[in-house]
């Protein structure tokens, strides 16, 4: 029997929306940090299946959200492909040789190290109620190329809009193989139990309107049209940050089956730009839930009362921030809920 968040994903109106938080398992949780110190690093947790299906359980077990979000990276891609990743504490992650000092062929894949990631997948799915939807997901092809080719993240994504502009068909040759390797990773997701996937393009909007045509709508589209290919019932949620006014470009063209809002967007000028149906999840900024107070309830409202009538899953406009205080998610469940 599938649960309130999937039956949401595929066209049903719940009178409460279904909730989950993007980055619900990790920092601002105790159990996590408590973990995370006996474990080691975040990808020595990444990679050990037990201690990241505990990780991913943990905000389900506390919170009782309606979606399990795999914990995992978007750079794990990456690292299949053969390029180094670390994590460094206070700095991010980092990646070696960059894309502008080396070339994908210079890589060795080990597209194995995903079987990690599919083990956290089965054993989080066997950890939690049926009602509860297992959520897989993978970078978009260009959030992944910034970081292969700077090494890192960086402020406007200027070496990656350089090589756009300069050298346009070695970033797509990127491209087209980070869109490969990830169907691959998110059709292993989807067969080890994972019930929808969402394609994180955190960058998006760092692009003009006809790169965002050519390095987000395409390969987003891609890779949707090859998991429609091989599973037709697995809903794709889209998250393309910062698209603004040619958010309805990218679903009209990318086929995905709802779509992440960040925080920036007016939800009425969503509702009405998007297509009648399409469900939609967002969009409230992970920093009010950090401050709390009045203001928290009141925009949590405003959000519910823009997408009465549409499908509705409710979220934050990006991840929650690790200063977050326990009490305020709880207020924030109060508030979505009625309870």
């Amino acid at each position: 029997m599938p649960g309130p968040l999937l039956d949401t994903l595929k066209g049903s109106i719940p009178d409460i929306p279904p909730l989950w938080l993007m980055r619900q398992a990790g920092r601002y949780l105790p159990e996590y940090r408590e973990l995370r110190k006996e474990k080691g690093g975040f990808l020595e947790l990444v990679y050990d299946s037990e201690a990241a299906a505990e990780i991913t359980v943990q905000p389900i077990r506390r919170f009782g959200f309606d979606g399990a979000i795999l914990f995992s990276d978007i750079l794990i891609v990456p690292h299949a492909m053969g390029q180094g990743l670390e994590f460094l504490a206070g700095e991010g992650p980092k990646l070696s040789p960059t894309l502008l000092e080396a070339r994908l062929d210079d890589f060795t894949a080990s597209h194995d190290k995903f079987d990690a990631i599919y083990e956290t997948v089965r054993r989080t799915r066997a950890f939690i109620d049926d009602k509860v939807t297992m959520l897989g997901f993978a970078g978009s092809p260009w959030t992944v190329a910034t970081y292969m080719i700077a090494g890192q993240g960086s402020k406007d994504q200027g070496p990656a809009r350089l090589m756009a502009y300069r050298d346009p068909q070695r970033l797509q040759a990127i491209c087209d193989a980070i869109i490969e390797v990830s169907v691959e990773y998110l059709r292993g997701q989807i067969d080890a139990g994972a019930e929808g996937v969402q394609l994180f393009d955190s960058w998006a909007g760092s692009l003009a309107p006809d790169e965002f045509e050519r390095w987000v709508i395409a390969p987003n589209a891609a890779i949707t049209a090859a998991l429609k290919q091989s599973h037709p019932d697995t809903p794709v949620i889209g998250f393309p940050k910062g698209a603004g006014a040619k958010l309805p470009a990218y679903v009209g063209e990318t086929g995905v089956d709802a779509v992440g809002l960040d925080e920036t967007l007016d939800p009425v000028w969503a509702n009405g730009a998007l297509p009648e149906g399409l469900p939609v999840q967002g969009n409230l900024d992970p920093l009010l839930v950090e401050a709390g107070g009045p203001a928290l309830p009141a925009r949590i409202e405003a959000i519910k009362r823009a997408f009465e009538g549409r499908p509705h899953i409710f979220n934050l406009g990006h991840g929650i921030g690790q200063f977050t205080p326990i009490e305020h998610v709880e207020q924030l469940l109060r508030a979505v809920r009625g309870s």
